[in-house]
């Protein structure tokens, strides 16, 4: 993925943005190619020595979780999620800016409610130490990454439409 267009500014935050961005982006990266090493490795044991890494499927789950919650932010700081463009094209700009501040800050509304929803939930798995059924892996850990995710995305579309404002970019 490509970081967010250079013509933003430079002003702190989205320079801090644009690293956590990167960041993000190297973590993601390294999370589907350990899936990828890992599903090449379960191949190599099933076909070739006949013996199978027993926990590979739920290790690679975890790990898929966490680059689609985590990538997600990504995402979210370029402006590319699903939306309908065709209609949002065919309104007057200043219409369309509105709508676009709006689908932001209810981006940010939807992640902050899920985060309030979702963290208690990993505090139990936490506090109870389940773990999965397969690879023995305490369950807190690929569920933290859902509300993780979704605090990164509200906080990375939040700088994303500040700097918005800041230079009169459409979000």
């Amino acid at each position: 993925m490509m970081l967010a267009s250079t013509s933003m500014p430079q002003w702190g935050t989205m320079a801090f943005a644009r690293r956590l961005v990167a960041v993000i982006q190297g973590v993601t990266a390294v999370l589907m190619l350990i899936a990828v090493a890992l599903n090449f490795a379960n191949i190599v044991g099933r076909y070739v020595f006949f013996h199978p890494i027993a926990s590979a499927e739920e290790i690679m789950l975890f790990l898929l979780v966490g680059t689609v919650f985590l990538g997600n932010a990504v995402v979210g700081f370029e402006g590319k999620q699903l939306r309908m463009d065709v209609i949002l094209h065919a309104l007057p700009p200043k219409l369309r800016r509105v709508l676009d501040v709006a689908a932001d800050l209810t981006t940010i509304a939807v992640c902050v409610m899920l985060i309030v929803l979702a963290w208690p939930a990993v505090e139990m798995l936490a506090a109870f130490d389940q773990r999965s059924e397969a690879a023995d892996i305490p369950m807190f850990i690929p569920q933290a990454l859902v509300p993780i995710g979704l605090g990164l995305n509200a906080l990375l579309v939040g700088v994303r439409l500040l700097g918005s404002f800041r230079t009169s970019l459409p979000c």
